[in-house]
């Protein structure tokens, strides 16, 4: 009898794995979850993902999770082919936007996650405009339509400072965007080169982005990330974005030589105090806090302006071809735990599920206490090679040319204006 019940019970417990969905695994054998992400072991979600590792691992006897670090750059640039492959893993960590998510979508590369988002509450968790980058419709665009990620921490672009070099230098923290200059060419005229930057990757053209939106309001970062309306490339947004990138080039608030360096080049440079500045986003701010140890150090948001490039975080992302789509859910469902979203914020990250009195760290709640303010006056402006497929590697080229003064603003502006309008084109608007 006992044998019986043994027996039955083992193929009931198969059953239960088919009905699933998921593909069951052999006698004896764990099945495996591969997840991939590209955040550093030292950041914020670095530690919150490690510790969500080991949590699904103890509440799951018989998985096995395998994690690959990725760069960000790699899973940019190879995301389409990988996915159409045998080699997709089972749950990945994606960047937001049109151009990326909203792309993979329309190829029907990730899985839609819209009955895991309802069944889970997840949709309850994301307050403000947090989803927007969650949801794409049939052409990939983001803000409505089917939910093809989830992101579980926001993010957003400020300005880092060396509060010791402040002081050696008798700068004030700036208030106005007049303020800011005047600090900047204090520290020219004293011969050191006050922004730390990278024009190989994201950090230059998110500084053209900035200048910009000081010139705009919520309705043109409307009409140029999701359509809703016309951008004019030469109009005076974009025209006082590159004029006023080139002009800091050429009073020196950035070194020409930053051309081509990478971002990591730029943030172990201002960690090692070797910059009074950096402009560039939260996702930085973990390791700061573990690796600026040197100086006294603090941020704000960029004067003058009421918007920044910043958004919901990246997004996790079920690639179609998973076999364990199950287990990606469980996953992900685990990041938006309070335990994990707590980590997440006092390790330096910007959570969007944790318990605020839990976060006791000093510096996370400076951090918190800043997105909040962003996001309270609607400035959360997206990021600039969103709305377009490929364009991440357009506005690179692009702000590399200024930085070198090998191209006019006028000119890189009639470069990045054109696949911007072939997209349009494509997309029938």
């Amino acid at each position: 009898m006992i044998r019986k019940m043994a027996a039955l019970a083992a193929v009931l417990l198969a059953l239960t794995a088919c009905g699933s969905g998921a593909e069951a695994p052999k006698s004896g054998e764990a099945r495996v979850l591969k997840l991939w992400h590209y955040e550093g072991a030292d950041s914020a979600m670095g530690k919150a993902w490690a510790e969500a590792i080991k949590k699904f691992e103890a509440a799951h006897p018989g998985v096995r999770v395998e994690f690959e670090a990725k760069g960000f750059e790699q899973i940019q640039k190879t995301a389409s082919m990988v996915l159409n492959s045998d080699e997709a893993p089972d749950l990945m960590e994606y960047n937001k936007g049109n151009a990326t998510a909203g792309l993979l979508s329309k190829q029907g590369l990730i899985a839609d996650l819209s009955a895991e988002v309802t069944k889970r509450g997840w949709d309850k968790l994301l307050p403000g405009g947090l989803a927007t980058t969650a949801k794409y419709d049939d052409r990939g665009v983001m803000g409505s339509g089917k939910w093809y990620g989830l992101p579980n921490y926001g993010e957003f672009v400020m300005v880092y400072y060396n509060k010791d070099l402040f002081k050696k230098h008798k700068v004030e923290v700036p208030t106005t965007f007049e303020e800011f200059t005047a600090a900047l060419d204090t520290f020219v005229k004293a011969g050191v080169t006050p922004i730390a930057s990278a024009g190989a990757e994201y950090p230059a053209q998110q500084i053209v982005y900035q200048l910009a939106l000081s010139k705009v309001q919520r309705p043109w970062v409307d009409a140029y990330q999701i359509y809703n309306g016309k951008v004019d490339f030469h109009g005076p947004e974009f025209t006082y974005g590159t004029r006023t990138f080139a002009d800091w080039v050429s009073k020196g608030y950035l070194d020409k030589k930053s051309s081509g360096l990478k971002a990591e080049d730029m943030g172990v440079a201002f960690m090692k105090g070797e910059f009074p500045v950096m402009i560039s986003g939260s996702w930085w701010y973990g390791r700061v806090v573990e690796e600026a140890t040197s100086f006294e150090w603090g941020h704000f948001l960029f004067p003058g302006t009421t918007m920044a490039p910043g958004s919901s975080g990246n997004l996790w992302v079920v690639p179609e071809k998973s076999e364990n789509k199950d287990l990606a859910y469980d996953f992900i469902d685990l990041t938006m735990t309070k335990d994990i979203q707590n980590l997440l914020g006092n390790s330096g990250g910007v959570p969007v599920a944790a318990d605020p009195a839990a976060i006791t760290d000093a510096k996370s709640k400076e951090l918190i206490e800043t997105f909040n303010k962003l996001t309270a006056q609607d400035g959360l402006a997206f990021y600039p090679d969103w709305p377009a497929p490929g364009y991440y590697d357009v506005l690179v080229a692009g702000t590399q040319n200024l930085i070198n003064g090998s191209k006019t603003p006028d000119q890189v502006l009639d470069e990045i204006a054109k696949p911007y309008e072939d997209n349009l084109a494509d997309l029938g608007n």
